[in-house]
């Protein structure tokens, strides 16, 4: 059985350019969330920095997570992004740390 995929994505915008990614965000997490597979797709501001963010995202499996990076969604988001994002997102997969 597929394991569930957690991720933290890190993203800055250019200065001053916040308030676009949450404009950006609070479109489209709607249609995230309504995909087959999505378990959380939440966005939160680094405390005293308006210009970066986390977005926590977990999906129910590997297969979940390559259909949203195809959504056709997805992909319009990430060429309007470009716009007001510093640079790439830094995507970071997460494992259970094993309990002793």
């Amino acid at each position: 059985m597929s394991q569930p995929i957690k991720l933290i994505v890190l993203v800055a915008t250019q200065p001053g350019r916040g308030a676009e990614q949450i404009a950006a965000f609070e479109a489209l997490a709607p249609l995230v969330r309504a995909e087959e597979g999505c378990l959380q797709y939440d966005l939160h501001r680094v405390a005293d920095d308006p210009d970066r963010f986390a977005l926590i995202e977990r999906w129910a499996s590997a297969e979940a997570l390559a259909a949203h990076d195809v959504a056709p969604h997805m992909v319009a988001a990430g060429v309007t992004n470009k716009a007001f994002r510093a640079g790439p997102a830094e995507v970071i997969r997460l494992v259970d740390a094993p309990l002793s």
